[in-house]
Parts: structure tokens; C-alpha cells; sequence
């Protein structure tokens, strides 16, 4: 990609001039030997190239973003101008034995890290989806897409050892643009028949969602205020847990809203307030199956209504306001029914966390477990961890069955 931009942009802008002058561009960026390997060309014609540099452009962009460092910060940290930071990342300077020191101490990682990716192994490039992209900064968001690269990285690796759950996702895609769709509750329904689930409660979602070849870790807490989020893009379906929600019932709607993201929108653009939607409803319809549940629901928002929200809720696994909007989907409550039971959770503040018996929250195993397995025919995690390449922190954090501090540089 950035081969095809830099040659774009000789062809576009200098063609008509002088190759000169490209050349003395270049130069007041980096001496010739440390520029990125391309070609240049005269009248369709090669003149000359350069040797490759030792250190991936991509790969230093990778970890400042991972570690949420803006280049003003890293060039203070390092002695550099920020102007040459982004001409590392844009592969027209390659840095210096000495500067690769300091990248090394900055972020601790080893040399190793920054070498180019193998060829043949994929670069993460699909867009997670987030439920909102205003719920932090764009450093942040930058942040949460790093730290997708990186566990993909460690996926890749695991395979290489380890035999991982085949793959199953029904293959039923939603309307990104059709707000009012019966397609997230066929959907849910079809996950539940293709997985077995059959009709009742779904005991520990996060186990039956890695089973079916879905990889589920927790994000590092510096982007924990993200929420959840899913990203699928030819290689294994990673789905990040949010580190702050420490709420079995949220963590269980968040998990089944991404993986309705999975199974109904692999093309389409994150963030649209519709697949959201769609989203929400492919989960309560997952967790708890309208026509399943129809009779139980509550018909008026009462004392005996709560109670009976409140009992449907302990044995579904799910907030209330789950309950609630089935009932009314169902036609079980009337819209304003509906609304008063809304308006309770909200003066009461349930609507941000409603109180449950059931503490704690479902923990992922599929990475652990892999690690355990290797550990006991002597392949440490150490091991596993330099091949993959992730930092020393953040493959804690993919290896953790529960949330773990932050990781800072």
C-alpha cells in the first residue's frame, strides 16, 4: 500500500519534472540507503532502487498506536522531530541502529518486533465495531485497533501448535440500512439451532461463543471505556470484552450483541446506528427467545410485574430491560407499558446497571487454554509470546482469563 502511494504520487506530481528533484525531496528526509525498497522509473523504464531498511514502517506505527502515544511524545522521548517519526511510519526514512534502541526501550519490545511482517501472513484491515466511536478519543479508538492486530498475531501463532475449534457462523447478512428487520431475530434462532442450544437459558455464553471457533479476549484497561467490540476479517472472529464492566448480565448482552455483528454485518461499515440496532436485537432474541418466553411476560409494569421481570431475568441471564423490550416486541406490553417500565429503569438508575444476584463475570479460555496445552510438552508461554511478537504486557492481557491493569510504556 504504501508502494502503490509512493509511486502514485512521483507519477502524479513529477512526472512532467525532473527526477532531480524527486531525489532532493527524499533527501532532506534520509540518506538513499535507508529508504523503503521501490523502484524509480523514467519513461516506464527502471533507473534504480534501493535496499530495504531492517525496521517495518507499519510495525513502529503499530506499537505507538498500541501503547496510545501521540509522535510528539515519542519524539520527546526518543530526541527525534515528530517530522521524522512519520517518515518512519510512511517508509521514507528508515530509523537508525541507535534509534531502533531507543523504540526498543520506549515500548519494551526487543529488535525483533519491528522486523517486516512474513510474507503471506495477513494484516489486520477490517474496522472493529464499536457501539459508538464518540465514547473516547481517537487515540483510543487507534489504541483498540492495534491491540486487534496483535492478538491476531498470537492467533496465528497458537494455530501453528494447536488444533483451534472449526469455524461456525451462520451466514445470514442484515440490511445495514433496513432499521425495522425481522432478519436479527432469524439470525438468532439460527444460531441457536445450528449450535444445539435449543429452547431454554444459555448456561455460560462466553465458553458455546469459543467453542465455535470464535476467539473472546479482554481489552487492557487503557481503552476499556470503548465498551465491546468485534472485528472479522478473514482470519479468526476476535470479539474484545470491555476490562470495566465487571456485570455478568451486561457482559452477556455485550457478547451476544457482538456476535450478531459477526454473523449478520462482515461487510458492513461499523458505527451505523442501524446494524447497532440490529445488533441489540439479535442479542435479546439470543439470550431470550420471545416465543419461548411469551406466556411468563409480564402485561403490565406493576409490583407483580417487576417481581416477574426480576425472577425472568436470574434464570435467563439477562438485565431486565432485555425482558422488557421483548415483551413489548412480543406484544405482551402495550407502548406505554413499555415506556413506564423504561422511565423506572432510568429514574432509578438501573438503566446504566441494574442489581443481580450473580457476580463476577464469564472468563474466556480458548488462548489460555491453548498456552496450558503447550506448556505441558515444554513450549512456554515466553516462548510462544517472542515468536508471536506481542509485548510482554499486552500478551498478559490476551492470556488473562480475567481483566488485568493497565499496561503502560
Amino acid at each position: 500500500m504504501l508502494f502503490r502511494g509512493f509511486h502514485w504520487w512521483v507519477e502524479s506530481e513529477y512526472a512532467a519534472g525532473s527526477l532531480l528533484h524527486v531525489f532532493s525531496v527524499l533527501l532532506k528526509l534520509s540518506v538513499l540507503s535507508s529508504i523503503h525498497p521501490l523502484f524509480a522509473y523514467l519513461d516506464g523504464e527502471k533507473i534504480m532502487s534501493f535496499n530495504p531498511p531492517l525496521c517495518s514502517p507499519q510495525r513502529i506505527a503499530l506499537v505507538r498506536e498500541l501503547y496510545g502515544i501521540r509522535k510528539s511524545e515519542l519524539s520527546m522521548r526518543l530526541g527525534v522531530s515528530a517530522r521524522t517519526i512519520t517518515c518512519w511510519e510512511l517508509g521514507l526514512q528508515a530509523p537508525s541502529a541507535g534509534d531502533v534502541a531507543g523504540l526498543c526501550r520506549v515500548f519494551g519490545v526487543g529488535p525483533e518486533f519491528f522486523e517486516p511482517q512474513l510474507e503471506g501472513l495477513p494484516v489486520a484491515s477490517g474496522l472493529p465495531h464499536f457501539k459508538s466511536y464518540r465514547a473516547g478519543t481517537q487515540v483510543a479508538y487507534r489504541q483498540a485497533q492495534a491491540y486487534v492486530q496483535v492478538t491476531q498475531d498470537l492467533v496465528r501463532t497458537l494455530r501453528d501448535y494447536v488444533d483451534f475449534p472449526a469455524l461456525h457462523l451462520p451466514d445470514i447478512s442484515a440490511d445495514p440500512e433496513l432499521a425495522e428487520s425481522i432478519v436479527p431475530q432469524m439470525a438468532a434462532q439460527q444460531v441457536r439451532h445450528e449450535w444445539g442450544l435449543g429452547d431454554g437459558p444459555i448456561g455460560h455464553l462466553l465458553r458455546v461463543v469459543e467453542t465455535h471457533g470464535v476467539c473472546v479476549v479482554f481489552a487492557p484497561f487503557e481503552f476499556a471505556g470503548l465498551g465491546a467490540y468485534s472485528v472479522f476479517n478473514g482470519g479468526t472472529p476476535l470479539i474484545v470484552l470491555d476490562s470495566a464492566s465487571g456485570n455478568y448480565y451486561r457482559q452477556r448482552f455485550n457478547l451476544a450483541h457482538e456476535l450478531g455483528h459477526l454473523v449478520m454485518h462482515p461487510d458492513a461499515e461499523p458505527g451505523n446506528k442501524v446494524i447497532e440496532a440490529q445488533a441489540d436485537a439479535f442479542a435479546s432474541e439470543l439470550l431470550a427467545p420471545s416465543e419461548v418466553l411469551h406466556d411468563e411476560l409480564p402485561t403490565r409494569i406493576d409490583g407483580v410485574g417487576w417481581l416477574k421481570l426480576k425472577e425472568l431475568k436470574e434464570r435467563w441471564g439477562v438485565d431486565m430491560n432485555v425482558i422488557l423490550r421483548q415483551a413489548h416486541v412480543s406484544g405482551r406490553l402495550t407502548d406505554q407499558e413499555y415506556r413506564k417500565g423504561l422511565d423506572f429503569l432510568s429514574r432509578s438508575g438501573w438503566k446504566l446497571l441494574e442489581p443481580g444476584a450473580i457476580s463476577g463475570v464469564e472468563e474466556p479460555s480458548l488462548i489460555p487454554h491453548a498456552l496450558e496445552l503447550l506448556g505441558d510438552v515444554g513450549v512456554g508461554p515466553e516462548e510462544v509470546r517472542e515468536r508471536s511478537r506481542v509485548p510482554q504486557g499486552y500478551f498478559g492481557v490476551m492470556a488473562a482469563r480475567r481483566p488485568l491493569l493497565p499496561v503502560r510504556a
